[in-house]
């Protein structure tokens, strides 16, 4: 088995390149499942069954292209949001195919907002993503939230 197909293997990702290399079809389409939804922006787990593209979104922040942040947390975190959508775009997708999201929140105290601009942002998601929110350390002290992301299509 040479390097690559070893990493696939490993990874339990073989199975769409072993049918494209036996000349099957691949599959048409992706089954997702969201498992115990919340509020309807997230999941306890997101299940996702042969997906043909990962995209995995480093951690986003509340600064514009001109590097700006704004000082209101809910401002803040709508930026990080749409730098999220964004990325999400640039792939060619969009919120729906978000499965796993991070949000990295400098203070506890606004994790009643993040949770509100997620809920303006995500809406209800046929299928919401698993979601963890973390108070940790933000890099830059201006940035009160980091959103990192995981999707699939």
């Amino acid at each position: 088995m040479d390097r690559r197909g070893f990493c696939i293997t490993g990874l339990g990702l073989w199975a769409p390149f072993v049918a494209a290399k036996a000349g099957a079809p691949a599959p048409a389409t992706v089954r997702r499942r969201s498992y115990a939804p919340a509020d309807g922006t997230y999941a306890q787990a997101a299940e996702v069954h042969a997906p043909q593209r990962l995209l995995f979104v480093s951690g986003q922040v509340p600064a514009d292209a001109e590097g700006a942040v704004a000082e209101d947390f809910r401002d803040q975190c709508r930026l990080a949001w749409r730098n999220v959508g964004a990325q999400l775009k640039a792939a060619g997708l969009g919120y729906e195919h978000l499965v796993k999201v991070t949000v990295y929140l400098a203070r506890r105290e606004d994790r009643d907002a993040a949770r509100a601009v997620r809920q303006e942002v995500l809406g209800r998601l046929p299928h919401p993503p698993a979601l963890t929110v973390i108070v940790a350390g933000i890099y830059d002290s201006a940035w009160l939230l980091e959103i990192e992301a995981i999707a699939a299509a």
